[in-house]
């Protein structure tokens, strides 16, 4: 169909006052055309000879009527008549037998589905706009289709060296037994070959310590990752032993973008702007000893007003001072947590408007779908990371032959 028909079509649809989608609507009966014009192709295929014309054989398969049939589409419901065959051995393709919903309209289900939309609010919507009821328990068997896809996905073999790993927690309510806080721990790499993706998701308690660490990067290491070079993580209690069991020689580093986040959380925001510039003097020092002595500085200026923050800072500093050993081209990737921080947002927003999830699975799966469904024009976690060449240099030169390309 050219642009000039659909205008037409369109033109003619507002004079006659026809909606554009509905049962009655246009896009309904251009699409009722289609299939019907579809069916009728596969029949002539599966027979041999087109709707109209004799059988070569007399006594051979023929057409048999038709069978009614309305099927759920993206532009509402379609009533279509199913040719028949004598013989019953007709086995239409664009409409398979039993099926009341044609290709496209369980992706938009999953779509809403990622965009953080209920199940009820699924059902409303496509009664609103596609005038199609459908059932939440339809709805849930449509999205559990993807359940089988994640556990794949969450199997899958992983490259043997990742230079970067993040780790980060996301908390959401799920409801097993009592609705409690539940954190999902992210795990995202960065390969040697610039490109970031998430590696797996795990739901702990909250109370998780080394024994859970061992367990959650011992699966890492079983899917193929034999080495990390810098693992960046939140202070997660136990972790950085556990990175340290599972690859000796990574280095254990704690996130800057949280710990500053973690200081303002004990500041009036009236003092956010000072108190997020003093703390980049900090963690743009040139050397560790410089940056003792502005941190030196810092707590002379503001340890009688936020003591909690100094603490904060002298707990974090062993895990905080690999940073500054390494060249800013290193610096700026382990810093910049654009990607996994947009992936945040994406969640939350996601997860926000469900209340509270019924299973850990419901709520992976949700999760699971934001990752597979990117945003257009925006940071997602997939894809290249920004400056990669010049931090590939420099991670070569402070790590060796540890950093492979394929």
């Amino acid at each position: 169909m050219d642009v000039q028909l659909a205008a037409e079509l369109i033109e003619r649809a507002k004079a006659e006052g026809v909606s554009l989608v509905g049962p009655d609507g246009l896009l309904a009966g251009i699409t009722k055309t289609v299939l019907q014009a579809a069916l009728e192709a596969e029949m002539t295929e599966h027979l041999g000879y087109d709707k109209g014309e004799r059988p070569a054989q007399a006594r051979g398969n023929h057409r048999n009527g038709t069978s009614p049939k309305t099927v759920s589409t993206e532009v509402g419901p379609v009533q279509i008549q199913v040719p028949r065959d004598r013989s019953g051995g007709f086995e239409p393709q664009i409409v398979p037998k039993h099926a009341r919903r044609i290709e496209g309209f369980d992706e938009s289900i999953i779509s809403l589905y990622a965009k953080g939309l209920t199940t009820g609010e699924i059902k409303a919507h496509l009664a609103e706009i596609y005038q199609v009821e459908v059932s939440r328990d339809l709805i849930s068997r449509v999205t559990d289709k993807v359940v089988e896809e994640m556990e794949a996905w969450r199997a899958r073999p992983l490259d043997s060296v990742y230079p970067v790993l993040l780790i980060d927690a996301i908390y959401v309510k799920i409801r097993e037994g009592q609705v409690a806080n539940r954190p999902i721990y992210v795990a995202l790499g960065i390969s040697c070959s610039g490109e970031r993706d998430v590696l797996g998701m795990w739901v702990g308690t909250g109370g998780e310590g080394a024994k859970h660490w061992m367990t959650v990067l011992a699966e890492l290491r079983n899917r193929g990752i034999a080495d990390v070079c810098i693992a960046c993580c939140d202070g997660l209690k136990g972790l950085p032993e556990a990175i340290e069991e599972i690859w000796p020689q990574a280095t254990v580093q704690q996130c800057v973008v949280h710990l500053v986040r973690s200081s303002l959380r004990y500041a009036s925001k009236a003092h956010w702007s000072r108190l997020t510039k003093d703390l980049r003097e900090i963690y743009t020092a040139p050397t560790e000893a410089a940056a003792e002595q502005r941190f030196a500085q810092f707590a002379d200026d503001w340890g009688d007003r936020y003591p909690a923050v100094i603490r904060l800072w002298r707990d974090a500093w062993p895990t905080f001072t690999p940073f500054l050993a390494f060249p800013a081209e290193i610096r700026k990737v382990i810093y910049t947590t654009n990607a996994i921080e947009s992936l945040n947002a994406r969640f939350r927003q996601a997860t926000r408007r469900r209340g509270h999830f019924p299973t850990e699975q419901a709520a992976l799966k949700v999760l699971y779908l934001v990752i597979c469904n990117p945003l257009k024009g925006r940071t997602n976690v997939t894809g290249t990371t920004r400056g990669w060449k010049a931090a590939l240099n420099a991670l070569s030169l402070h790590y060796g032959d540890r950093i492979t390309l394929n």
